[in-house]
């Protein structure tokens, strides 16, 4: 496992990601459901993987990393099928998919 200072570190990178995406998405027209929705969700989870990581709870921050990255996918997914993606959101789509996902492959 990471040292939790880390983790933290790498989360905050994850944490402005998603804040960005979050706000291309406001301001989008046109944005398929399942996107915003999936943008929306990976914004409210960001407090579950904090707390896990305040509390050095190794199991938990795994766990909510794991969920985060599954909802990652699924964005991704959505953004690739959509053709009322502008190219900026997709790109904050990528970087929030691809920062999840090698997060959590450093905490297996």
């Amino acid at each position: 496992m990471m040292q939790v200072k880390e983790v933290a570190r790498r989360f905050g990178a994850i944490e402005h990601a998603i804040g960005q995406a979050a706000q291309l998405c406001g301001k989008q027209q046109g944005m398929p459901m399942d996107l915003k929705d999936c943008i929306n969700q990976l914004d409210q989870q960001k407090s579950a993987v904090r707390q896990a990581i305040d509390t050095h709870d190794d199991a938990r921050i795994r766990q909510a990393v794991e969920q985060m990255e599954s909802l990652g996918d699924r964005a991704k997914r959505a953004c690739g099928t959509a053709s009322s993606v502008t190219p900026e959101m997709k790109s904050a789509v990528l970087k929030v998919h691809d920062e999840l996902s090698d997060l959590k492959h450093q905490l297996h």
